[in-house]
């Protein structure tokens, strides 16, 4: 086995200075060294290429490796496929002429799309259907059952079982029952509830049924296995059977696999409910009345007075103390109700346990107390902190201790430990007596209305003023309507602050408001894109406050307020603003090809950009899917005009575009553009989509322009000069009437039959367009001759259109509703479906019963015959009443009635609301109901009071089932509200920047979220929406909450602040190289370091900010740093300036290795400096001491060296002679020679560089040779 050498760089360095020093050795004593010594002295092959270490192969880990690979799982593929055979007797569809035709493969392609299956089908020699579906399992098993219910005949059964039975078949949400029908691909229908029949209707394939009856009848026999048992136990005795902490029974259980369920402390219940198999349930019943049994005979009690505030703490959280005592003594304590006012206690139990369950009880109850300190209530604040940091700080220490702050008060409650309360009450009186001491606060009275300009924008004043004095100040809020202004803090702090408050809001008594009328259009030009141009208007003129109106409001009015003449300056420069806008809005739009926009547009937009900056104009295109060809240009009217030209000039650049001017008396301008540019449109569209242009009306310019490509632009002139000179001297105008789906015929492919008309008879015809309201009116032009053939003409053709049979039949009025209901859908189905057949109903009003179909006479029979079966349908159809509150209709119907469109298709019945009640008007008598055309024979001479209000009856009419399946529908759709406890300080972050957070959750949950008005103050949010949709949204409101709080306590702990004061001089270092040194300690402990801007007073503070323990962390190492700074000397040293670069070394190397090891700073002089041997030592004074004594050494080592080569350099040669010298003097190289190489034992031999074999060119063939090296692989 060949091995691989290995040369590394020290040792290639090693060998090299080896080989340079016998080299030099041998030029001073070659004649003593032999070429022995020489050859021993080289280093052997193995030495230079050491192998790489082997593993040695073995037959075991050879083992092991395959064993590992047999390890491995073969992965599954998720794709399956299975076969279903339907027999020719159960096909659906059994047209042998047409297979892969018809409706069997629209089943199928229907199939492939719903489920995402591939099905593929083939005919067996017995003409019964194979099909082969490919997919994943659930796409599988969804397509087999769609295939056995759409291409299999059906068949049904049912089964019975005991009515207890039927919930086990539907299972959890139905689940088991939707598994049972994808299993056996057949429809279980299980009576309601309500319904006393125990019969389970099957409908499916033959095989599907046996398979469905055999696992219900399977399900039911294994519930008839189970049985029931329920025990009367006393109360008392329940907490002995259960054990504490619900062990004893959970033991039971495991024990005799029974379910055991006793009824919590809470509940009033002696039943205790064991449901298993019958020898558990009797195996679980007989454990539970021995231990009952055994606590009645052994069990005593004890009576015990406790106040009834300790009862709680008797009680523990959860229940948990009673659960302890119980398990350390085995004695149940029995707590009255909350409701009661007994004191009383009773301990049952063993009488050897009551004395230490008595002890533990009283220890329980004495261990907790209740204190209150004196506080007034507008310190409290004071004494919580700023997001609670103070009272965080007592809570942290002592967590079990509650502390109770209540608005108004002047007390604070306490509620924990007796020891730990004690040093609460301590700490906090402590801190009322302190602050009690030292702060003040005082109330000044200031208009409402100046309030906010007190506040400033964005808070800008009040924050300045709390800053400055050390003070807070409470403004009221406008819903309060208050005068009254608080400013608490630092007595002679709130002096200050409520003289400067005073004198700002007597300034603003003596502005001056002006209210400028600027149209609302201009008002967002005015402030610009993020307030940009706004910003530049309040920086100029920084006392006047400049209001905009909402955008909602639609106003046109600006509201400045501010000293009189700054007010004035401001409105005349705004006036001046807003003159040049309106003098910029001239706009004027240019038809442009729409293929040459993208030209105009340019690569990457140069072209309309350049057309832009050089014109200063504003320039709209058309979106590219609109039909539009005009171009909008927006600015100064010479700018847009200039604009317009350069843009005309692109296009006719571009294509073979002409320009005409024809002149036609401006009289007729009107009549050839015709009515809504009827005539001249039509003369644009035959003529290619050339571009029209007629002069402003009333302008009295002859002049109407031509545009588009030359041929056209001729073209189109011909016709604009025929139809000018038919309407000076000839003119003849005819109209006709066809129906709008005749008219495609009439203008056949292409246009080709009505240029037929035109040619032949010189007329010309105009269609409607869309856009037109009479779709049906078809005017024809040209002199009276012509005009008269051409409309006998089309009249024939009209006629060979109508050429249709037409047939009656009779439909029961009260049947007609259906059919042209919801504006004809009914017939519009009908005409798709049948080829076109128009149905015609009576008018309404008219008793007659006969219906009128026109058509193809096939499509007419088969109609008519559907017609039938829907009246037969309709006939079997009942109506009944659904109550549902008229407030929750629109709900129900959805957007756009889209809710009960979709029940009205699912369940085939046609829902009627009532009309809406006009709460002004007086209740109308009420009319006798009527039901299916019959009145009930019952009149009823006086209103029910507990009847239903009309408005809130919603009628159904259809199939007896399928009115009950849409009445639940309907009922499931109506809206239910909660309302969810949320802190009112979370509100706006559960609602989220511009309501995004609370508009995520609606869509989410598709429920409707009411927060209350900030007014309000109130905790309720309020969820509507439907049921099965509540529970899911409160759990995800309540979630959210969570999520809030956690991310306001860690805002609180994060926000901790401290400043350290420290020398201005040692800010660099303690930043350190690149901001080294401050940036490890900021992400060491997680905290942000401020220093102080230039402008700021304090120049010497340093300001950390983050969790408390990180940011005294921080602190101190900072101060770790200072305390060694200050400790440090500078020391001035003379070098001589010449052996400076030596100890500096290349790219600092030398001087950073100076500093590493003795850790002091050297500061060598820069270029030009005064003194330029002059070289700082900063350190600690022993550290200095070294460095200096250490550069003084070098300094004298490099001197010696510096000397002697500048008194070589007079007798050296010039350097280009250097390199051939040095070269000279080493000799030949011999390269890098070895002993015991491969290639100089045994057959084998070095490679030859020069062979082409060995070493070949790329791209050459070559022959192969076998090689010491091993086989080659290229």
């Amino acid at each position: 086995m060949s091995s691989v050498a290995v040369l590394t760089q020290e040792s290639f360095n090693e060998h090299r200075n080896g080989l340079l020093q016998s080299e030099q050795s041998g030029a001073a004593g070659a004649a003593g060294t032999g070429p022995g010594e020489e050859e021993d002295a080289l280093p052997t092959y193995k030495d230079a290429f050491p192998p790489l270490p082997e593993k040695a192969a073995s037959p075991e880990g050879t083992q092991e490796t395959a064993n590992a690979w047999t390890k491995i799982r073969p992965l599954k593929s998720s794709i399956i496929t299975q076969v279903f055979h339907v027999p020719l007797e159960e096909r659906k569809y059994k047209d042998m002429n047409q297979f892969g035709e018809g409706d069997q493969a629209k089943v199928c392609v229907d199939i492939m799309h719903k489920t995402g299956a591939h099905l593929e089908l083939s005919l067996a020699k017995d003409q019964g259907l194979s099909i082969m579906v490919s997919g994943k399992l659930d796409a599988v098993m969804k397509a087999r059952k769609e295939i056995v219910s759409r291409l299999q005949t059906q068949a049904s059964a049912t089964v019975a079982i005991p009515k207890e039975h039927h919930r086990f078949v539907i299972g959890k949400n139905g689940e088991k029952l939707q598994e049972l029908e994808l299993k056996t691909a057949t429809k279980i229908q299980i009576p309601r509830p309500d319904d006393p029949s125990n019969q389970i209707k099957i409908s499916g394939t033959k095989e599907g049924l046996e398979k469905a009856k055999h696992e219900i009848l399977l399900i039911s026999a294994e519930q008839d296995k189970r049985a029931v048992e329920r025990v009367n136990i006393d109360k008392v005795y329940h907490p002995f059977i259960t054990g504490a902490y619900n062990k004893l029974v959970g033991e039971m259980m495991q024990e005799t696999g029974a379910r055991i369920n006793v009824p919590p402390p809470s509940v009033n219940k002696t039943e205790i409910v064991i449901t298993g198999e019958k020898e558990q349930v009797a195996l679980a019943v007989a454990m539970i009345k021995k231990i009952s049994e055994d606590k009645k005979k052994n069990a005593t009690t004890i009576a015990v007075e406790v106040k009834k505030s300790q009862h709680k703490y008797v009680i523990g959280p959860k229940g948990n103390t009673l659960q302890e005592i119980l398990d350390k003594t085995g004695v149940s304590v029995e707590i009255p109700p909350s409701d009661s006012s007994s004191e009383t206690v009773i301990l049952r139990g063993e009488p050897d346990r009551l004395g230490q369950a008595l002890t533990e009880v009283y220890a329980k109850a004495n261990s907790y107390t209740v204190a209150s300190v004196s506080a007034p209530s507008w310190l409290h604040r004071f004494i919580i902190g700023k997001k609670g940091q103070n009272l965080a700080k007592i809570t942290q220490q002592m967590p079990k201790v509650h502390i109770e702050f209540t608005e108004g008060e002047d007390r604070i409650t306490l509620e924990g430990p007796t020891k730990d309360v004690q040093i609460v009450y301590s700490q906090i009186e402590a801190t009322v007596t302190d602050l009690v001491s030292r702060m003040d606060y005082t109330e000044i009275s200031v208009d409402p209305k100046f309030h906010r300009h007190l506040i400033g924008k964005g808070g800008v004043n009040i924050n300045r003023i709390k800053e400055l004095h050390k003070v807070t100040v409470r403004i009221p809020p406008d819903n309060e309507k208050s005068n009254l202004i608080r400013i608490e803090g630092d007595p002679q702090g709130v002096q200050e602050a409520k003289k400067e408050l005073l004198e700002l809001a007597s300034r603003m008594e003596n502005e001056r408001t002006k209210d400028l009328i600027i149209e609302q259009r201009f008002h967002r030009a005015i402030i610009g894109q993020k307030g940009e141009k706004i910003k530049e208007v309040r920086d100029k003129f920084p006392e006047v406050i400049i209001n905009f109106p909402d955008p909602a409001q639609k106003s046109d009015i600006v509201q400045l307020r501010g000293p009189r003449t700054e007010v004035e300056k401001c409105a005349k420069f705004m006036q001046k603003i807003v003159a040049e806008m309106v003098e910029n809005s001239f706009s004027v739009s240019v038809p442009i090809f729409k293929q040459f926009h993208r030209n105009i547009i340019g690569k990457g937009g140069a072209n309309i950009k350049k057309i832009r900056e050089e014109t200063n104009t504003k320039i709209d295109l058309p979106a590219e899917n609109s039909n539009s060809e005009m171009i909008v240009i927006t600015g100064k009217k010479a700018n847009c005009e200039a604009a317009r030209n350069r843009i005309l000039a692109i296009q006719k650049e571009l294509a073979n575009i002409a320009e005409l001017e024809v002149s036609i008396p401006s009289k007729l301008h009107n009549s050839l553009i015709g009515s809504k540019g009827r005539f001249v449109r039509s003369i644009m569209e035959e003529c290619g989509g050339v571009h029209i242009h007629f002069p402003t009306e009333g302008s009295g310019i002859d002049k109407v322009t031509i545009r588009g490509p030359i041929e056209e632009v001729e073209k189109a002139k011909q016709q604009l000069l025929a139809l000018a000179e038919e309407k000076q001297i000839k003119s003849h105008t005819a109209e006709l009437r066809a129906k709008p789906e005749y008219h495609k015929f009439l203008i056949g492919k292409g246009g080709g039959n009505i240029r037929k008309v035109r040619d032949s008879t010189g007329a010309r015809i105009i269609f409607p367009t869309a856009d037109d309201k009479d779709q049906e009116l078809i005017t024809v032009i040209g002199t009276e001759e012509a005009v008269r053939e051409a409309q006998k003409e089309l009249e024939e053709l009209i006629k060979s259109l109508d050429n249709v049979v037409e047939d009656t039949m009779s439909v029961d009025p009260k049947h007609h509703r259906y059919f042209v209901a919801r504006r004809g859908q009914v017939l519009r189905d009908l005409a798709d479906e049948y080829g076109g057949v128009m149905v015609s109903f009576p008018r309404t009003g008219t008793q007659s019963d006969k219906v009128t179909l026109k058509g193809a006479k096939e499509c007419v029979e088969a109609a008519k015959k559907r017609m039938q079966e829907i009246v037969e349908d309709l006939d079997a159809q009942v109506t009944i009443e659904c109550v549902i509150p008229q407030k929750f209709h629109r709900s129900i119907m959805g957007p756009k009635g889209s809710r009960i469109q979709q029940i009205t298709r699912d369940h085939n019945v046609q829902i009627k609301f009532p009309e809406r009640e006009d709460p002004q008007a007086a209740p109308p008598a009420e009319a006798p109901i009527e039901e299916n055309g019959e009145a009930n024979g019952e009149v009823k001479e006086l209103v029910d009071s507990s009847a239903p209000k009309k408005c809130d009856v919603i009628v159904i009419s259809g199939r007896k089932e399928r009115c009950d399946s849409a009445v639940e529908a309907l009922k499931a759709l109506v809206p239910v509200t909660i309302e969810v406890e949320v802190p009112f300080e979370l509100h706006r972050y559960i609602i989220g920047q511009k309501g995004s957070g609370i508009r995520k959750m609606m869509d989410e949950f598709e429920v409707n979220i009411q927060v209350p008005a900030p007014d309000q103050q109130s905790d309720k949010i309020a969820i509507t929406g439907l049921a099965n949709h509540l529970d899911r949204a409160k759990e995800g409101l309540l979630e959210r909450v969570k999520e809030l709080q956690a991310e306001q306590e860690d805002r609180a702990l994060r926000s901790f602040k401290l400043t350290i004061t420290v020398d201005p001089k040692y800010h660099p270092k303690i930043i350190g190289r690149k901001g080294a040194i401050i940036t490890n300690i900021r992400t060491e402990h997680d905290v942000n370091i401020q220093f102080p801007e230039k402008t700021d007073e304090s120049q010497d503070q340093i300001t950390i900010t983050g969790y408390e323990h990180k940011a005294i962390a921080a602190r101190d190492a900072i101060q770790h740093i200072v305390d060694e700074l200050e400790e440090m000397i500078s020391e001035d040293i003379t070098l001589d300036s010449r052996v400076h670069a030596r100890i500096i070394g290349a790219r600092g190397k030398g001087i950073r290795k100076i500093m590493d090891e003795f850790k002091v700073d050297l500061r060598f002089p820069q270029s030009g400096a005064a003194d330029p041997n002059l070289v700082t030592v900063t350190g600690r004074p022993e550290l200095v001491d070294e460095a200096i004594d250490h550069l003084l050494n070098l300094e004298e080592e490099y001197m010696a060296d510096v000397v002697e080569n500048e008194a070589k350099m007079a007798y050296m040669r010039p350097s280009g002679g250097g390199a051939a010298s040095m070269d000279e003097h080493r000799g030949p190289s011999k390269g890098f020679v070895v002993r015991e190489a491969p290639w100089a034992t045994g057959t084998e031999k070095a490679p030859d560089m020069s062979s082409s074999e060995d070493f070949p060119s790329f791209g050459a063939p070559v022959a192969t040779k076998s090689s010491p090296w091993g086989p080659k692989r290229f």
